[in-house]
């Protein structure tokens, strides 16, 4: 091996070693979630919808449907418009 490749080994090696230990923490910083009804896309839904219209994510079948719910960081539904934290019945 060459300098030059002995070099671009080792930037290689340490951009990969400051990717890792950024992965770590931001895994160990675990974000409260909160169900958010009335604002998902169509197919861009999480989990079930209220009132089990389907079981799945990714079934909704319309824009901003109150019974199905995107989750988002706690306290943010409030902010958003349309957004609800209890999903109509």
């Amino acid at each position: 091996m060459n300098n030059r490749h002995i070099l671009s080994a080792a930037i290689g090696t340490l951009l990969a070693l400051g990717l890792a230990s950024g992965n770590v923490n931001a895994a160990d910083k675990k974000m409260e979630m909160e169900k958010c009804f009335g604002i998902a896309k169509a197919g861009k839904n999480d989990c079930s919808s209220n009132k089990s219209a389907h079981s799945c994510a990714g079934q909704a079948t319309k824009n901003n449907d109150p019974m199905d719910f995107v989750a988002v960081p706690k306290g943010t539904c409030d902010k958003i418009a349309g957004g609800s934290l209890a999903g109509s019945m």
